[in-house]
């Protein structure tokens, strides 16, 4: 997988690779470049062995502002609709790059957390945060929807329909403390212990079987448009072929054994 991106930092190491933001200056704001990019990553991160997991992380304090006010707010007052749709459509394509990729992704969430950043925390499968946090879908704010890049869809499966509008109505910041009472963030942890909590999760991951997690994240994808009976026949079809892949077996023969499984990831 490639490590070599110019538009935000990528790390990889042992199965799992390292991301953020790389404008610490300014809270790490995304741009048109940084958008394309990331979203180009996580498109190619499907049909990658090498990673196993991702932790996108926080960078001088902060997660993300949101889209950059001189290099994307500025400029989109000037498109007209087929440039403006093609933005929002790229936009979009990250975070459907992000839930497509096959890998779970551990948002580690600092400091501002807000706009396309709070967007790319909301796509991610996990979400560790510090006290500092704060989290704002701030599109109302700007005189936008609160419908932007998925939101609409994805936040309410996470935290509920009412709290979820609240926060789109009246792009408030959500506290660390709240995220995690609401159900967004899984843990809040102390500043200091962020990225080991972060790093930790994703090293259980990352041993753990790689292609039953790969099914597992497409199930929770796919089922949101399902009935129960579809869903549970989904999921028959999914387990059965999880059941021919040899970590299965590992799996099997180590608990005979009264051994570890190693899993391999086929």
């Amino acid at each position: 997988m490639r490590s070599d991106v110019t538009h935000f930092q990528c790390r990889i190491e042992e199965g799992i690779a390292h991301l953020a933001l790389d404008r610490p200056d300014r809270k790490n704001p995304l741009t048109f470049d940084s958008y394309a990019e990331l979203r180009d990553w996580f498109r190619d991160l499907h049909y990658d062995d090498e990673v196993k997991a991702v932790v996108f992380g926080s960078n001088g304090g902060n997660f993300s502002s949101g889209g950059d006010v001189h290099d994307i707010i500025g400029p989109l007052t000037k498109m007209n609709m087929k440039e403006l749709l093609a933005f929002t459509r790229m936009t979009g394509d990250l975070v459907k790059a992000m839930i497509g990729c096959g890998k779970p992704i551990i948002a580690a969430v600092d400091g501002i957390c807000a706009g396309a950043g709070a967007i790319i925390a909301m796509a991610s499968d996990l979400r560790v945060a510090t006290p500092e946090a704060k989290v704002a879908f701030l599109f109302n704010r700007v005189g936008l929807a609160g419908c932007d890049m998925g939101a609409c869809a994805m936040l309410p499966r996470i935290i509920g329909q009412g709290r979820a509008a609240e926060l789109l109505y009246l792009g408030r910041a959500m506290s660390a403390d709240e995220g995690e009472r609401w159900g967004f963030f899984n843990r809040v942890v102390a500043r200091d212990d962020l990225l080991t909590t972060a790093q930790d999760m994703a090293a259980r991951i990352a041993a753990g079987p790689g292609f039953a997690n790969m099914m597992t994240k497409t199930m929770l994808a796919q089922e949101w448009s399902m009935g129960l009976e579809q869903a549970i026949e989904a999921e028959a079809q999914a387990q059965a072929i999880c059941m021919q892949g040899q970590d299965f077996h590992r799996a099997y023969h180590a608990f005979v054994a009264k051994e570890k499984p190693v899993f391999e990831g086929n």
